[in-house]
């Protein structure tokens, strides 16, 4: 199953683990199931860390009835030195799960999990028990993300457990919980989240979830494994960290900032809910000068090996919850993160991008991921053979209708304007798709649905003479594609905005706040464009170093205090 290239690279990873790894697979018969053990196997073969183990059947039926949703052969669980973990993989994790498997074995083993120490101390605070599922599909390479995220909390506490539900094999499953987007979370098997979501939402959503007291540090129920050395790091972390720059969010701009700044010998510190940022989800990318061809995986990657090539503190799958001023313009702000630590700098650079527009009709919260999506790539194979709708006419809206018409039974283009704005190369090739249709003039008012799933979508003719009149069109799935929304909410009340919720700033990334600047798709910039951010990246560090250097030197601000209060007196 693995070819002789992968198991060198394997053979190679697996000798970083520092305790053995069991797999440890389910009694029964599947027609899958050779499939299943056969990856199992190769792998196990790789180390003599790594071994496999069946389980009992009495004990597997009590372990069915007592916790598991889903039973038979098809499952495993990864355990630890003589320690369960609450890993657990329903289904053959192949595609963009290999890798997910892989991580879970190496940390399971001793690597170091890539989380932020603010994150791994709220999850060892948890006292409550919290059941994850997520429910995947192996082409979506988002699920990923939210897999191996849960698993890493699994590991850091026993409250915590985790399975990934593979959607093709567990139809059952998916049909009951009328799943219709990956990934799809359930907690304690109730919705959880669904679709695309990072450490940092994830950590959001629970501390919304969880009562007041299940954080309390005393009475978590970490393993002593996984608590070992963790006072010493939380000690550390209640520490007040000091940076010249706090650049908040990870995409090209604020990657730009980060690099420009700690090459002028700053002490810089990065924020970001996730590497990448928008860029993330970008399938193609050919309009990036000095570059061909790549695409957004690729490009995230390489922004993150440019990070950790220089001396900068990444703090990744974390939001910025505030930021606080002093009284004086020349005092140090506070950066207040979601998890509650704090950091202390002369400077802040806002790159926080965008994220989706929504319609904001009635039914689209409620049916997300029940028929209304926001990613084609992730989601389309949900809809093969069936009838779906693009709500937007611009070039995000055309390529994912382009994308969906070698899926789906067919496409309806719905544009709110009186033509489609996509580029004139885009237009030609929708028009030789044979199953791509296009509404233009119309407002989506409704998502339409039976009360399990989407059935159509409502719209209102914008250039009829009565423009109350709407009309109906029948489709299984929605995918809204109507541009970005910048993610300044954080700071309206701290710097100005524009009637769009963009940042004010001038040519220099200054804002109307002495000593915090921006930069990149959540400003006033007019072209949203990976290389325009990278450009303003850069220019918002240079504009902060010169901030830095005009400021007061601690010797210069006390003489200066001291002959004010000579005047004064």
């Amino acid at each position: 199953m693995l070819d002789t290239a992968l198991q060198n690279q394997l053979r190679d990873y697996f000798k970083k683990l520092e305790q053995p790894v069991v797999l440890r697979a389910y009694p029964g018969e599947h027609e899958k199931k050779a499939e299943l053990h056969a990856m199992l196997n190769d792998i196990a073969a790789l180390s003599d860390s790594i071994s496999i183990e069946t389980a009992d059947e009495s004990a597997a039926a009590t372990e069915d009835n007592a916790q598991s949703t889903l039973q038979g052969p098809l499952r495993f669980d990864v355990l630890g030195q003589n320690r369960e973990t609450g890993i657990r993989f329903s289904g053959i994790p192949g595609g963009h799960e290999f890798s997910s498997l892989i991580l879970a074995i190496l940390q399971t083993g001793g690597s170091p999990l890539k989380l932020d120490g603010g994150i791994q101390k709220f999850a060892r605070g948890i006292g409550v028990e919290l059941r994850f599922q997520t429910v995947v599909s192996l082409s979506c390479h988002n699920c990923p993300d939210v897999v191996q995220t849960l698993n890493s909390l699994s590991l850091l506490n026993d409250n915590i457990s985790h399975e990934m539900v593979e959607g093709g094999v567990f139809p059952e499953f998916v049909e009951k919980h009328q799943v219709q987007g990956v990934p799809a979370v359930f907690l304690n098997g109730e919705p959880f989240a669904n679709g695309k979501l990072d450490a940092g939402q994830i950590i959001d959503k629970l501390i919304q979830h969880l009562p007041k007291d299940a954080t309390n540090a005393q009475a978590n129920g970490a393993s002593d494994a996984s608590a070992a050395g963790a006072d010493a790091d939380d000690a550390a972390l209640d520490e007040a960290a000091e940076f010249d720059v706090v650049v908040v969010g990870g995409g090209p701009a604020g990657v730009a900032s980060a690099i420009y700044s700690a090459r002028k010998g700053l002490k810089v510190a990065v924020v970001a809910d996730r590497l990448g940022g928008q860029v993330k989800d970008t399938m193609g990318i050919e309009n990036l000068i000095a570059l061909a061809k790549t695409t957004g995986p690729e490009l995230t990657q390489s922004l993150a090996e440019l990070l950790g090539s220089h001396d900068i503190s990444v703090k990744e799958h974390l939001r910025v919850e505030s930021i606080q001023t002093g009284e004086s313009t020349t005092d140090r702000k506070t950066v207040v993160l979601n998890t509650g630590e704090r950091l202390a700098t002369h400077t802040v650079i806002l790159a926080t991008g965008a994220k989706w527009r929504e319609l904001n009709v009635p039914g689209e919260k409620e049916f997300l991921g029940k028929g209304v999506a926001y990613c084609p790539h992730c989601d389309g194979p949900f809809f093969k053979g069936k009838d779906v709708a693009v709500v937007g006419g611009g070039n995000s809206g055309v390529e994912a209708a382009l994308d969906l018409a070698g899926i789906v039974k067919s496409v309806t283009v719905v544009e709110f304007s009186d033509s489609l704005k996509a580029d004139q190369i885009l237009l030609e090739r929708l028009e030789r798709t044979e199953n791509i249709s296009a509404i233009v003039n119309a407002a989506t008012s409704e998502v339409l649905n039976d009360g399990q799933k989407v059935t159509g979508l409502k719209y209102k003719d914008r250039a009829g003479q009565d423009e109350s009149r709407e009309t109906e069109v029948e489709v299984d799935g929605i995918f809204v594609q109507i541009g970005l929304l910048p993610n300044t909410g954080f700071v309206k009340d701290l710097v100005e905005c524009n009637r769009f919720g963009e940042i004010e700033i001038d040519a220099a990334c200054r804002t109307n706040v002495p000593g915090i600047f921006a930069c990149g798709d959540a400003t006033t910039t007019p072209y949203k464009q990976i290389v325009v951010a990278l450009g303003e990246g850069a220019k918002a560090s240079l504009s902060a170093f010169e901030y830095l250097l005009k400021l007061p030197q601690p010797a210069e601000a006390a003489e200066k205090s001291a002959g004010e209060a000579v005047a004064v007196a």
